[in-house]
């Protein structure tokens, strides 16, 4: 199964590039670094406690970041609650709190707490389940129903996520590890051929491809996957030592 840490999110505001600066501190919350630990939970939720800062004076897309920002140095406990604050800030209904609520099912995903993951998806998905983000919610739901053992559902979601957006590639991805979970290989190798062509090409693609290439016979070309995803593999772990 694909592993949740590695697992690719929203792709909503700063989510897929990296940042030029790093900082938890939007203008909003107006913390003194000189005075308090800009990364202390403790600050952040008292800084955005509606009695000492009105609404209207709260950036959505800021708190989004500060919650992307803690998911980046593995903080996921204070992530889940900036970005229900973000959705709980956010004009009702709206896509601003779609995303948090999408941002927010990741973060619980990353702690293996699937069902508030689910929950998460769910309330997203309720809000809108055909915007900008509604196929990564699709996509992040029908994961977390994976992991909790639910597998007709994670296929019907996955399905659903492709059909938001043909041209997600984390869509097909997981639409083609379901399939091939099932022994649908010839369809699964399908699905991955086109997470690949979308531009999704990692370790976990590779190696998922080799197999369904095992499973329809295709035993020299699996092979030769499966060795390039250990080059893969050996070259991201010397680039982590590097750094």
């Amino acid at each position: 199964m694909t592993d949740e840490r590695s697992h690719k999110f929203s792709e909503g505001e700063g989510f897929g590039d990296p940042y030029d600066e790093f900082d938890l501190d939007p203008p909003e919350l107006e913390v003194n670094p000189d005075e308090v630990d800009p990364v202390d939970s403790r600050v952040v939720t008292d800084m955005l406690d509606r009695q000492a800062i009105p609404s209207d004076r709260v950036s959505v897309a800021d708190l989004v970041e500060v919650g992307l920002s803690y998911m980046q140095i593995n903080r996921f406990e204070q992530a889940t609650e900036t970005f229900e604050r973000a959705a709980r800030y956010a004009d009702e209904d709206s896509l601003e709190a779609q995303e948090a609520w999408v941002n927010k099912g990741a973060a619980h995903g990353q702690l293996e707490e699937w069902d508030e993951a689910i929950g998460s998806y769910r309330e997203a998905l309720r809000i809108d389940d055909d915007s900008e983000h509604a196929a990564t919610a699709e996509t992040n739901l029908a994961y977390a129903l994976w992991e909790s053992g639910q597998t007709e559902q994670a296929l019907e979601h996955s399905e659903r996520a492709v059909e938001i957006d043909q041209r997600f590639p984390q869509a097909w991805f997981n639409r083609g590890f379901f399939l091939l979970e099932r022994g649908l290989a010839e369809d699964a190798l399908n699905c991955l051929d086109n997470a690949i062509r979308l531009g999704f090409r990692n370790v976990q693609v590779v190696e998922e491809k080799a197999r369904a290439l095992e499973e329809v016979g295709e035993d020299e070309e699996a092979e030769r996957l499966a060795e390039e995803a250990e080059e893969m593999r050996k070259q991201a772990e010397q680039e982590l030592v590097q750094e």
